[in-house]
């Protein structure tokens, strides 16, 4: 279950976390940028519901090899199972392969097409605009924020499809199997929500921060490091000045770098912790309902299997 705190840390880590809305014009840009893309972008989506569709198949088919081997029926009926279970697995692994390089490609060519039309467009701006901005702010647009417009883009595009799939057959074959336990396992939906939510918020607080302190650095940096910037600082005798100012703006980014693993590591914590409780009311429940005759042993399983692709996209998509 530690696996599905570490895919909710990912998303809201990678996830654009600005909640106000878009602007009209904005949306017009994004469609922009994403036009020369569509072809791409459709086989992306195409595989993300593939990939969505095989990673449901394999819970099911475990439950029925439990309850296969329960049932004492022929152990040929087993190998069928396990060796479709391996073909899924194999599946899956050349889908995960094709969807990364589609993404791969979709985004180092959205990183090429955003850098461009920011240089372009920097190139066209008058002298007076280079005398009030800073040229480190300017450096960091290009290197940092374009990779995360970049990340916000593509990750949103293939989490919204595939979360959307995935929890859909998920809850459908859930509730085929036992509405009881599935609705039971909602329940706890809010421990995993609230969490993920309050995580997102101060995760984008600390990032806008350190984005900030890294800017100025960056700034600092190229104008001290230039022919004119080093050569006014032994001038004046102003190296041990210059020396602290940038050690107490790297500390902050340091203080800002164990604020967020602090951050992360109870994230996970209690990820992983409502992950088990919600594990152990399935085991629980599932096997008082096996016990008494109105479960599969194999369905127990199943749910179990599937309880641990049910919260990662309910949260993602919360």
């Amino acid at each position: 279950m530690e696996t599905t705190a570490w895919t909710q840390l990912h998303s809201v880590m990678n996830a654009q976390q600005d909640t106000r809305p878009f602007a009209p014009a904005t949306l017009r840009r994004i469609a922009a940028f994403a036009r020369p893309h569509r072809r791409r972008i459709a086989q992306f989506v195409v595989l993300s519901v593939v990939t969505a569709l095989t990673a449901v198949a394999t819970p099911v088919l475990a439950g029925h090899v439990v309850n296969t081997i329960v049932a004492g029926k022929d152990e040929s009926t087993v190998i069928r199972l396990a060796l479709l279970i391996a073909v899924i697995a194999l599946a899956e692994a050349g889908l995960g392969l094709v969807a990364r390089w589609l993404s791969a490609n979709l985004g180092e060519g959205l990183i090429l097409d955003l850098r461009t039309a920011v240089f372009d467009h920097v190139q066209r701006m008058p002298v007076a605009f280079f005398t009030r901005t800073r040229t480190g702010a300017l450096v960091s647009r290009l290197n940092n924020d374009v990779i995360g417009a970049q990340r916000a883009f593509s990750n949103t595009l293939s989490g919204v499809v595939g979360n959307v799939v995935t929890l859909l057959l998920t809850l459908a074959v859930m509730l085929t199997l036992s509405w009881q336990i599935t609705l039971l396992a909602l329940v706890l939906l809010p421990l995993f929500v609230v969490p993920a939510r309050r995580m997102g918020t101060r995760m984008a607080r600390l990032q806008r921060e350190a984005a900030g302190h890294n800017a100025a650095m960056g700034t600092r940096m190229t104008e001290r490091f230039s022919a004119p910037g080093a050569t006014l600082i032994k001038l004046f005798g102003r190296p041990g000045d210059e020396s602290a100012e940038f050690a107490a703006r790297a500390s902050r980014v340091r203080d800002i770098g164990v604020r967020t693993a602090m951050a992360q590591s109870a994230f996970i914590t209690a990820l992983t912790l409502v992950s088990a409780l919600a594990l152990a009311l399935v085991y629980g429940l599932g096997g008082y309902f096996a016990i008494e005759g109105t479960l599969d042993a194999g369905a127990v399983v199943s749910l179990a299997l599937l309880l641990t692709r049910l919260y990662a996209p309910l949260t993602s998509l919360a």
